[in-house]
């Protein structure tokens, strides 16, 4: 059988044709598969991480803790304090004036109450999200009646560089077994993200409070030094104000 000139060209042309479609199906495939891998490899890479070396921490007693909070429930000043557990200036607030405040008799004369508000904020714009894995790992140690403790472990174990890493899953299930959790259940818990709710509850009234920045503390509605991390002392005058306010 005899192939015409014009049907050679024509079958020539077709599978012309046929070659650029399924180069350009290979080449956009390719790309899908490319910016897939991309978009997820940070989450794979923070899974499994290994958890490397932690810094331990002595756990200390607080007789009035209840869940994040510490004191009476029906203090007459109830201060809120909105933080993010890679905030540096959160670390430092915690590891002077937030002590200082939940080791002071105002605490233990049943004046105050001091509970921690979840503000992770810091990792909305990466997709490992580490600021709400720590707090997600916080909320199930609080399951367990350790939520300071591990809100201690969680500061002592502060990365250098946010969402660098530090609070990756398998550092923050590190943290939970050398406090001597029951890791079987943090890990149900935490896997879960059980306690999401709760912490975007935590958030949202922050935002409605006017709160765009950690550690805010708030007495009694009202945000101290806004702006700016208020010292013990100003805290302890706040305190004072409030309590003769309410005598």
């Amino acid at each position: 059988m005899t192939i015409s000139k014009r049907d050679a060209i024509k079958a020539q042309r077709t599978k012309k044709k046929r070659r650029q479609r399924m180069n350009t199906i290979l080449y956009v495939g390719g790309f899908i598969v490319l910016l897939v891998l991309v978009l997820i490899s940070p989450t794979i890479y923070n899974s499994l991480k290994p958890a490397g070396s932690i810094v331990q921490i002595t756990p200390e007693a607080h007789p009035l803790e209840n869940g994040k909070a510490i004191g009476d429930p029906n203090a007459k000043v109830q201060i809120q304090v909105y933080e993010d557990f890679q905030c540096p200036n959160c670390k430092t607030y915690a590891d002077s004036i937030e002590k200082q405040i939940v080791d002071s008799s105002y605490i233990t004369d049943g004046q105050v109450d001091y509970t921690f508000m979840q503000f992770p904020f810091l990792d909305s714009n990466s997709i490992t999200k580490e600021s709400h894995q720590a707090a997600n790992a916080s909320m199930c140690a609080m399951e367990q009646g350790r939520f300071w403790d591990y809100h201690d472990i969680l500061f002592a174990n502060q990365g250098a560089v946010e969402n660098g890493g530090a609070f990756n899953n398998k550092r923050l299930q590190a943290f939970a077994e050398s406090l001597g959790l029951n890791m079987t259940e943090f890990n149900q818990c935490f896997n879960a993200d059980k306690y999401s709710a709760q912490i975007e509850a935590d958030y949202q009234e922050g935002i409605a409070a006017g709160i765009n920045g950690t550690p805010t503390v708030v007495v009694n509605g009202q945000i101290l030094t806004p702006g700016f991390v208020p010292t013990y002392d100003e805290i302890k005058s706040a305190i004072d104000a409030a309590l003769a306010g309410a005598g």
